[in-house]
């Protein structure tokens, strides 16, 4: 008997949620799950924040939505976790990807900086972790894919709650993994490396750092949102069952150097 083993990367009859959705990584998962199959979910700060990738999925012929919420605020997170229980059945792949950043010295960091980013990158995480997951655990299947950093495995310069925060998500990807693996719930993380986003516009500008960075980069070339999608396929389906508590990098080979 030979089997297709290409039909474990179906997402077909799945939904999901990505936060962080209007733009950059968030946009590329999001419309990269549709292409395989999936209904999506999609959340940003602002209101028609959404409305480009909404247009893209359904270039896919599959469902979409938007909902807003200011993630800093734990009471929109709150909201934002009412309004999908009210108008989805279930959340078969969670994807935690919005996220922020800071940067000042650290003798220097504003406190109101320091808790927007924990705030978003690791607090948002933990309860829609929390109430998506313990419905995955109800139906004994799940996915749950956080967005980590290189940052969870260094110090980084000038970004001490993006650091703290992101290695506190590689943390708690397998403080869940540990005790949702029994229940068929696979949770992991992406690590992406240097990409070409909003968060590292500031290092692409400077010409010093940003040839720094590139000159370590096995690939030789600044990642692509794109670059990120197969990744995410791959962790939001089946083909991923008994993998669990894993980061995966996606960064040209930097962490190899």
């Amino acid at each position: 008997m030979t089997t297709n083993f290409l039909n474990h990367f179906s997402l077909e009859n799945k939904t999901a949620l990505v936060t962080g959705a209007s733009r950059g990584l968030g946009q590329a998962i999001a419309i990269g799950l549709a292409s395989a199959g999936a209904d999506v979910i999609c959340t940003s700060a602002n209101p028609g924040g959404c409305d480009e990738t909404l247009s893209a999925i359904r270039e896919y012929k599959q469902n979409t939505w938007a909902y807003a919420a200011d993630l800093t605020e734990r009471k929109q997170v709150t909201e934002l976790i009412e309004n999908v229980k009210m108008n989805h059945s279930q959340v078969d792949i969670l994807v935690n990807n919005a996220g922020t950043i800071r940067r000042h010295a650290a003798a220097e960091f504003p406190e109101k900086d320091w808790d927007e980013v924990i705030a978003v990158n690791l607090d948002s995480i933990f309860f829609l972790s929390q109430y998506i997951g313990a419905d995955m655990i109800k139906r004994q299947s799940g996915k749950i894919i956080n967005i980590a950093s290189l940052l969870s495995f260094s110090g980084g310069i000038f970004v001490p709650s993006y650091t703290a925060s992101k290695h506190a998500v590689a943390g708690l990807t397998k403080a869940l993994a540990n005790e949702w693996a029994k229940y068929n719930v696979q949770v992991n993380a992406i690590a992406p490396g240097y990409f070409n986003t909003d968060n590292t516009q500031k290092l692409r500008d400077d010409p010093v750092r940003s040839k720094e960075i590139l000159s370590r980069i096995p690939a030789q070339r600044w990642g692509e949102p794109n670059d990120l999608t197969g990744a995410a396929i791959f962790l939001a389906s089946s083909a991923s069952d008994y993998v669990n508590g894993h980061i995966l990098t996606v960064d040209g080979g930097w962490m190899a150097r």
